[in-house]
């Protein structure tokens, strides 16, 4: 085991995230096929049914197998919201909506780096701590940090797919410290979900800081510096 240090950041939420929020992209699209529901309904319909669905985990699915699986899982997420949005709801064309979602989601000009997301990445490896994201994204994701220009800010990148385990399972985070080679002594957990991050950090026997508690990303800094070593 190296003696480095290591955080393990969650990644829409906490260092990325959208342009525009999932309730307005949503309505926006949804207008151009005949339905209109207000961006704030979809919005808090999307809420509750992500925290419904069944984790986004294919076991024993080749890798190369897993991205459309992946997609059919977003389509069912999709309906899922509209209809406990309006279940009356009528698309003129659903499939050629969704899929007109689908890559509006996919494109990195739809996200961003959380404000200050770079530069604590750039202090992190100065000071040598080892970085990974632990998430339960899509496989898109990799596209999106290779595109926001932040893959190279991370030592690995596990997503659910790639453990066959999703937060708030200790699985996934146990392949981020095997990648890392870093034991979980010497960890930190950083996410912006209670359970999913703060929860399933601890029950993996890692310590964990909810990014909302900061007032500001950089902040985060000062609490990795008080913590024992």
């Amino acid at each position: 085991m190296n003696l480095r240090r290591a955080v393990l950041f969650d990644a829409a939420g906490t260092l990325i995230e959208l342009r525009e929020p999932v309730g307005e992209t949503y309505a926006r699209i949804a207008r151009e096929y005949g339905v209109a529901i207000a961006p704030t309904e979809l919005e808090a319909a999307f809420r509750i049914t992500f925290k419904k669905v069944p984790a986004m985990v294919f076991p024993g699915v080749p890798i190369e197998e897993i991205p459309p699986l992946e997609k059919t899982w977003w389509s069912k997420v999709v309906t899922k919201t509209f209809l406990a949005a309006d279940p009356a709801v009528r698309f003129t064309d659903f499939d050629a909506f969704f899929e007109q979602l689908f890559d509006a989601m996919s494109r990195p000009e739809a996200w961003r780096e959380i404000s200050g997301a770079r530069s604590l990445l750039l202090k992190l490896r100065s000071l040598r701590w080892a970085t990974a994201i632990v998430s339960n994204f899509d496989r898109r994701l990799l596209r999106l940090l290779r595109d926001l220009e932040l893959t190279e800010l991370f030592d690995a990148v596990v997503l659910c797919s790639d453990a066959g385990a999703a937060k708030p399972d200790p699985a996934i985070f146990h392949r981020a410290l095997e990648a890392l080679e870093v034991p979980a002594s010497r960890a930190v957990v950083v996410g912006d979900d209670a359970v999913l991050d703060i929860e399933g950090a601890r029950a993996a026997g890692l310590r964990a800081i909810d990014v909302r508690s900061l007032a500001k990303l950089d902040g985060l800094l000062d609490q990795l510096a008080a913590l024992p070593d």
